[in-house]
């Protein structure tokens, strides 16, 4: 059983603990973004891909090397994989043939998973059976949507269609 210094003890975690924060201060830049609530920039009409996303996929090939990022709208390059690196290298016969784009896609989807990105926005037409194709499909493949969420806009208490709040879960 416990003794008299446990019961001590353990009261005054149970003290400890009971306290609560006056104010809570939410360090995450992204956390916004994450509840469909922040802003995203809209960019002008005229431009030609457009701006209209928080995360954006680019991929850069050369004659040595291929290059996958993922974009912020404010912050640039968040997340990169490269078939240069020397872990990826070393796995690889050649580091820009088809296996090296695929092989890219599983890694960029693997770090993009560990960083909390779920989803971004991707503009790129890829041509059938093409090397960013077979990427593309093993990035989706990954756990990663290519399609962001629209902005939650609040409804209006006369809307007839009120959506589902992106932060409360509904249990079915």
């Amino acid at each position: 059983m416990f003794g008299h210094k446990d019961i001590r003890f353990i009261k005054s975690l149970v003290r400890l603990n009971s306290s609560t924060p006056k104010e809570f201060v939410n360090r995450n830049p992204r956390n916004l973004e994450r509840m469909r609530i922040g802003r995203k920039p809209d960019g002008y009409h005229l431009d030609k891909p457009g701006r209209k996303f928080w995360h954006k996929l680019a991929i850069t090939a050369s004659n040595r090397t291929v290059t996958a990022q993922v974009l912020h709208y404010i912050n640039g390059p968040v997340i990169e994989a490269k078939t240069s690196e020397w872990a990826l290298q070393k796995q690889l016969y050649s580091i820009v043939d088809t296996c090296a784009y695929i092989n890219l896609g599983r890694v960029l989807a693997q770090r993009c998973l560990e960083c909390g990105i779920y989803e971004m926005y991707c503009d790129l037409k890829p041509l059938e059976g093409s090397k960013v194709e077979k990427f593309l499909k093993e990035f989706e493949n990954g756990g990663i949507k290519l399609q962001e969420p629209d902005v939650y806009k609040n409804p209006h208490p006369w809307d007839q269609y009120r959506p589902e709040k992106p932060w409360e879960v509904t249990e079915e």
